[in-house]
């Protein structure tokens, strides 16, 4: 198992981190959230997780150890695939999601594209016991420093990488932009948040 990957980051594209290991460029996939901490060329180390399938090996990226147990946790539940629980983690942090589970919060579920009603009451049944408690009082995310895409753009390719059409995504980064221009520097996990509520009711 490849437990973490640690290097400059050679490329940052439609939810995929290239970083350099040794001379060798690693594709992963990375939740939105994590993308948008990362910059290029400078260093980076992600807490990974391989899954191997029988025609490929794709390996999922993670802030910290913690968003990986998580991810593995997610995994295990009927009809959740790696694809599903990056979903859920692009739109929860591990504590939060701890905390909707244990609060029974089918709405914080069906907040994440691919989760409707139904398969979110069964998977607040699945995750009950698994996950644990919230390790503390569920901090705001932190606002992402400055970098070389604008928050338009991080928040654009994040949602495309949760599997929305490209001009939804443009729809969505337009309804936001007034609560951006108001903050010194844009949250954009939280824009993202705001963005995929106004998605939901849309559809």
């Amino acid at each position: 198992m490849i437990a973490f990957v640690q290097g400059p980051v050679a490329a940052l594209s439609g939810g995929v981190a290239v970083v350099e290991v040794g001379g060798v460029g690693m594709a992963v996939q990375c939740t939105p959230n994590t993308m948008a901490g990362l910059r290029l060329g400078e260093p980076a180390r992600l807490a990974t997780s391989l899954v191997v399938r029988e025609d490929s090996l794709t390996l999922f990226g993670f802030a910290d150890d913690d968003e990986r147990g998580i991810f593995e946790i997610l995994q295990a539940a009927p009809g959740v695939g790696p694809k599903l629980a990056q979903a859920i983690l692009g739109v929860h942090s591990p504590d939060a999601l701890r905390l909707a589970v244990a609060n029974g919060d089918e709405k914080a579920l069906v907040a994440v594209p691919g989760i409707g009603k139904a398969k979110a009451a069964k998977l607040l049944l699945e995750y009950k016991d698994k996950l644990g408690a919230p390790h503390g009082v569920v901090p705001a995310q932190k606002p992402v420093a400055t970098g070389p895409a604008p928050w338009s753009e991080q928040l654009h390719s994040a949602l495309v990488g949760l599997g929305y059409a490209p001009r939804e995504a443009d729809d969505a980064v337009a309804a936001v932009t007034p609560e951006a221009e108001a903050q010194p520097v844009p949250d954009v996990g939280a824009l993202l948040r705001l963005a995929l509520r106004g998605l939901n009711r849309s559809r």
